[in-house]
C-alpha cells in the first residue's frame, strides 16, 4: 500500500536516535502520522520543517498500519520567518491548531488549499504577516468541523450591513441595530472576518482571535477536556503586545 500526494508539515516528533514521527496534512487525504527514516540526519534536516510544503510518498504493508514517509520539498516555511516573530508564531499557531483538531485520515482538500495559500503569503511578506488571513482561515477550520459561524446577515433583523456582534451561543451575526441592550453579552465582531477586502489594525485583530479562539474553545477542544494548543495562546499574547505597541505608537516594521 503505497501514495504520493502534496502535503505539508504540521508537526514533528523525536523517534529513536536518528528517525521523526511526522504529522502532515495531506491534499486529498487529511491528516496522517508516519516515521521518517533518518530524518534527523544532517542531510535531511532542512527538509523536515514544520510548515513545509513537501511530495510527500507514504509506504506501508496494509493501510491500517503507521507507515513510513519519504518526501522532496517544494516550499520551505520556517526557514523565511526566522527573524520575523509574529510570521513564526502565526505558522506554529496554524500548524498546531491542524495537527490537535483534525481527526486522522479525513479528507479537508479546501482546508489544505487555504492553507497552502496563506503559507505562501506568510512566506512572501513576513515582515508584515497576513493576520486578517490567518483568522480567516481558523473560521474555516471551524466551518469543516462542523461548527462554521454564520456572519453574511443578522440574526435580528436580517441586515447584511452595520454587521458588528456575534452571538456566542449560536455563532450568528448580529447589527449593531439588532444588538439592541444585549450588545454587551455578545462578542465583538471585526469587519475584515467578513470582509476579505479589509485587513484590520491590531486592535482588530485581537478582536478576531478573541472571536474564532472562542468558538474553537468551546466547540473543539472543550468536548476533549483539553485547552487550545499552547501555540495559539502564544499568538494571543503577541497581538496583545501589537496592541499596545500600536497605542504607543512603537509598531516598529514588523507587527509582533
Amino acid at each position: 500500500m503505497e501514495w504520493e500526494e502534496p502535503a505539508i508539515i504540521l508537526r514533528l516528533s523525536l523517534h529513536g536516535e536518528s528517525s521523526l514521527r511526522a504529522t502532515i496534512l495531506t491534499q486529498k487525504r487529511g491528516m496522517y502520522h508516519a516515521l521518517v527514516h533518518g530524518g534527523r540526519s544532517r542531510r535531511q534536516t532542512g527538509l523536515w520543517q514544520e510548515g513545509s510544503l513537501i511530495m510527500a510518498r507514504w509506504k506501508a504493508r496494509l493501510p491500517e498500519q503507521l507507515g513510513y514517509l519519504t518526501a522532496e520539498l517544494v516550499r520551505p516555511s520556517a526557514s523565511f520567518l526566522l527573524d520575523y516573530p509574529l510570521a513564526l508564531t502565526l505558522l506554529s499557531s496554524a500548524c498546531s491548531l491542524c495537527s490537535e483538531a483534525l481527526a486522522e485520515r479525513e479528507p479537508h482538500e479546501i482546508l489544505f488549499s487555504s492553507l497552502t495559500h496563506f503559507l505562501g503569503a506568510l512566506s512572501v511578506s513576513p515582515a508584515q504577516p497576513p493576520v486578517a488571513l490567518y483568522l480567516r482561515w481558523e473560521l474555516l477550520l471551524l466551518q469543516e468541523l462542523g461548527y462554521g459561524l454564520t456572519l453574511d446577515r443578522c440574526a435580528v433583523t436580517g441586515a447584511s450591513e452595520g454587521l458588528a456582534y456575534v452571538s456566542p451561543r449560536t455563532g450568528r451575526a448580529v447589527s449593531e441595530e439588532g444588538a439592541g441592550e444585549w450588545k454587551d453579552r455578545l462578542l465583538p465582531l471585526p469587519s475584515f472576518l467578513y470582509d476579505e477586502e479589509a485587513e484590520g489594525r491590531a486592535a482588530d485583530w485581537l478582536e478576531g482571535a478573541q472571536l474564532s479562539g472562542y468558538f474553537l474553545q468551546r466547540a473543539v477542544f472543550a468536548t476533549h477536556h483539553r485547552p487550545l494548543p499552547a501555540a495559539r495562546e502564544r499568538l494571543m499574547a503577541a497581538l496583545q503586545r501589537a496592541v499596545v505597541a500600536s497605542s504607543t505608537g512603537h509598531e516598529g516594521k514588523e507587527r509582533v
